[in-house]
């Protein structure tokens, strides 16, 4: 399954709106089946279920649902495919993902719902500051 993102180029520019929507799903559909094994290289099992960290990467691609110039979608893609053959390769490491796509962005850690109940005001601040 990891294979598949290794040799995936980006096509030239799309012709149409619809063409590069195509791409992005078809590119979104490679990420999904690339999440077990990336799940399995960087041992993320502890941290977050395939199902979240697929929630992260579709809310990733949400971000930029209101480009609507093919050439942005293009470029967008092109880094996307970038994100994805890094990890894939290992070229990242584990905390790279953590932070990115667990942590960071508003991300799942606040989604789970954690209680800090106990926690002191200075690691509560600390927390909080630390992955924005």
């Amino acid at each position: 399954m990891v294979h598949m993102a290794r040799n995936m180029r980006v096509p030239p520019n799309p012709a149409s709106l619809a063409e590069a929507k195509k791409r992005i799903l078809e590119f979104f559909r490679m990420c999904c089946r690339s999440i077990p094994g990336i799940m399995e290289i960087y041992n993320l099992y502890d941290v977050v279920s395939p199902f979240q960290l697929r929630y992260a990467v579709a809310a990733e691609v949400r971000k930029n649902s209101n480009v609507t110039n093919p050439k942005v979608i293009d470029m967008l893609l092109f880094k996307g495919m970038e994100e994805l053959k890094n990890c894939v390769d290992h070229s990242k490491q584990r905390h790279h993902l953590v932070g990115n796509y667990v942590v960071g962005n508003q991300g799942l850690v606040q989604d789970l719902g954690h209680n800090d109940q106990g926690s002191s005001n200075f690691l509560k601040n600390f927390y909080s500051s630390n992955y924005f």
